[in-house]
This record gives structure tokens, sequence and C-alpha cells, in this order.
């Protein structure tokens, strides 16, 4: 089976950012490997040895997220041109990713209804992630 699943990059917070998004998001983070940790540990510059090599947060239904720190020695431009988009069951469970994501961060489309989910709204994250939150998905 085929699946599509983001693979975030940060620029050496990748661990603070999995952490949050695994309480926001009612996660599991199953591997948060830095380069030290990892089996390529005696190949790694001691200075990018504490950088997150691979994350991966298992979402409640099964979805995942997978993230890790740019290589330092590469300039890290942000998150541009996706967002990354959750659907939840009802709006209430929405409206709390929603808030929980908000934190700290920039809402750019408060929740208000929507023609594809009864509520939906988007935000980008304190660690520059855009994200789109739909509640109760309405079929088009």
């Amino acid at each position: 089976m085929t699946q599509a699943i983001a693979y975030l990059a940060f620029n050496g917070n990748c661990a603070e950012a999995m952490r949050f998004y695994e309480q926001a998001l009612g996660g599991k983070l199953e591997v948060l490997m830095s380069g030290a940790e990892s089996p390529i540990a005696a190949q790694m510059p001691k200075e990018f040895a504490h950088r997150i090599l691979h994350a991966r947060l298992v979402l409640p239904g099964g979805g995942m997220l997978y993230a890790g720190d740019a290589p330092a020695h590469v300039p890290y431009e942000g998150i541009k041109g996706v967002s990354i988009a959750v659907d939840y069951d009802t709006v209430a469970a929405a409206e709390k990713v929603f808030a929980a994501l908000a934190a700290g961060g920039q809402v750019t489309m408060p929740m208000q209804s929507a023609f594809w989910a009864k509520r939906w709204g988007m935000l980008v994250d304190k660690f520059g992630t855009p994200w789109i939150v739909n509640g109760e998905p309405i079929p088009v």
C-alpha cells in the first residue's frame, strides 16, 4: 500500500517540534533518533551528532508524520509551498487541535464554515509549519 507521509525539516529544533506535535495532535512519538544514536554515528561529524536524523510520530487512526533536522551545512530556508492538512471527525476535536497548534504561532484563517467541512482553519505554528485543520469533512 502506498502512503504519502509528510517529512518535515527543522533547523536544529526537530526534537522540540515533534514533542509539541505529539501533545497537540495526540500522537505517539515512536522514533526520535539523533545522529549520535544512529547506525551511522561513527560517520557523523561531532558538531552534527546532536541533530535529529529521523523522527516518526504515529497519529490517532494510523497516520504518520516524519521529521528531521536539516543538515547543518545546508542553509535552512524553512517550509515553503506546502501545508499539513489534518481531518477530524468532529468539530470539537478539530477546534481543540487547532488551538493547540496555534499556541505561540499565527492564525492565518480562523476556524469557520466551508463547503468541504463544517469547520476549518489555517495557521502557521511556532516552528514555522503551516497547517490546515478540518472538522467534520463534507463530501464534495
